[in-house]
């Protein structure tokens, strides 16, 4: 049976070209990649790649000076945060939400827009595993290139269910998929009421619409759009908020600091062509709203609609591409990582079993 993409770079001794974390007695942390003849330099003096490559993880190894490190291959959640970056990534504490309200099954057919840096296109990818298929639209070429370099890097190839697509997904989307083809949408986008049509014609009944946005503003908008369409299933919206603990003794408690508010999940599923939503009783409102307060909360202008009247920082091509060179030579390391495997028929080139 042939292994599952990627399952070779997250197991076995650690190879040239892999990236691994190591902390040291004072829980600083450092990602580094492993280069043959590489050293890592600090104050407390030098530690040897050579000394790791061939060795397994979970080890405590010293550098020149005694100073002991600890060494683990890093996880996916500690991979995405230190990856090149375009776009801000989705944080993983979304992205589980995301595979998990979503319903991402091995062998779906996931959608998504906008693809960002590849952060949560790794967790889609895990959840359809290597006989699903991830369609992934990205208008700016510079993030696809970020995002196909810090994917591959992840894995250490290519993934056979990943398919990566220029341009607007509201336009593509109807010419790429046919209707009712895809079992599962899921927008990181700007305006994600603009696809309403086209998530409409390729989803198929029964799948889930899920709609990632930063703003109380923008899940409004959305919110009304998906409600006003009689296509959908209600909507259901949440944020996760993850707060650590501080444990040491009996001296346990809530950190001081929390990872809080990082954007909202909406959900909806789609009805069989032809039905009509079924509208949810509730008691009148004692008085509507009025026009003025609605144009103020959710502006009828689109010209209104931009990245930084939602507060979200502009990335210029230059530090997009700048992204995407150190993301490609991560993969082109991590690729050369797994040849070595296939070279040495499964062995290491110092010769251990992997």
């Amino acid at each position: 049976m042939t292994e599952p993409t990627g399952v070779s770079a997250r197991r076995g001794p650690l190879r040239a070209g892999q990236r691994v974390q190591i902390k040291d007695a004072k829980g600083r942390l450092n990602t580094i990649t492993l280069l043959p003849g590489g050293e890592f330099h600090s104050y407390q003096g030098v530690l040897r790649h050579d000394d790791l490559i061939g060795g397994f993880e979970g080890v405590v190894v010293e550098n020149s000076a005694g100073q002991p490190y600890q060494v683990l291959r890093p996880l996916l959640n500690d991979f995405v945060l230190s990856m090149p970056r375009g776009a801000t990534v989705v944080y993983p504490k979304d992205a589980a939400q995301i595979v998990q309200q979503a319903d991402v099954f091995p062998g779906a057919v996931v959608v998504e827009a906008g693809v960002g840096s590849g952060a949560l296109s790794m967790s889609l990818l895990r959840a359809v595993g290597d006989h699903g298929r991830l369609h992934s639209y990205e208008r700016r070429p510079e993030f696809a290139d970020v995002a196909r370099a810090n994917v591959e890097a992840f894995f250490g190839a290519e993934h056979p269910a990943w398919s990566v697509h220029l341009g607007d997904a509201q336009e593509e989307m109807p010419k790429v998929h046919e209707p009712g083809s895809v079992d599962r949408v899921v927008l990181d986008m700007l305006a994600p009421w603009e696809c309403l049509d086209a998530v409409a014609e390729v989803l198929a009944p029964g799948g889930v619409w899920l709609n990632y946005v930063a703003t109380a503003t923008q899940l409004s908008r959305v919110a009304e759009a998906i409600r006003d369409s009689g296509r959908f299933t209600q909507v259901e919206a949440n944020e996760t908020l993850v707060r650590g603990w501080h444990l040491d003794g009996l001296a346990v408690r809530p950190d001081h600091r929390m990872v809080a508010h990082t954007g909202f999940l909406l959900t909806a599923r789609r009805l069989a062509s032809g039905e009509e939503a079924l509208r949810l009783k509730k008691r009148s409102k004692v008085s509507e709203f009025k026009a003025e307060d609605v144009e103020a909360w959710q502006p009828a202008d689109e010209a209104r609609w931009t990245p930084e009247a939602l507060g979200e920082r502009p990335v210029t091509d230059k530090k997009a591409r700048k992204a995407a060179k150190e993301a490609r030579l991560m993969a082109a390391r991590s690729r050369a990582a797994e040849q070595s495997v296939d070279a040495y028929g499964g062995r290491t080139p110092t010769g251990e079993q992997d």
